[in-house]
């Protein structure tokens, strides 16, 4: 429980420490990680390994986001301009 603890601390400190961080994915990923990891006997690794996994899906979910606003935004212009050329098109 003393680890658990200990490693929860340090999580929050490191990333309050470090504002660029996004730790949405990470806090999220860490506690799911670190749940299952306590049940197969390796809780600080599944915290760990959560909290890697964790923050690469929510990067894919906001690229995923991102694509879908300038899908969007491009569908828009075109309607408005016919002569519309996007910028994110691949060039020919």
């Amino acid at each position: 429980m003393r680890k658990l603890l200990f490693a929860c601390v340090t999580l929050i400190s490191v990333t309050a420490i470090s504002p660029s961080a996004h730790a949405i994915g990470c806090l999220s990923g860490a506690a799911a990680g670190a749940l299952a990891g306590h049940y197969a006997g390796h809780g600080f690794l599944g915290m760990l390994g959560g909290c890697v996994a964790g923050h690469e899906w929510h990067k894919h979910q906001v690229t995923q986001q991102g694509l879908q606003n300038t899908t969007t935004y491009d569908a828009q212009r075109k309607a408005a301009d016919p002569n519309y050329k996007s910028p994110w098109a691949q060039q020919q």
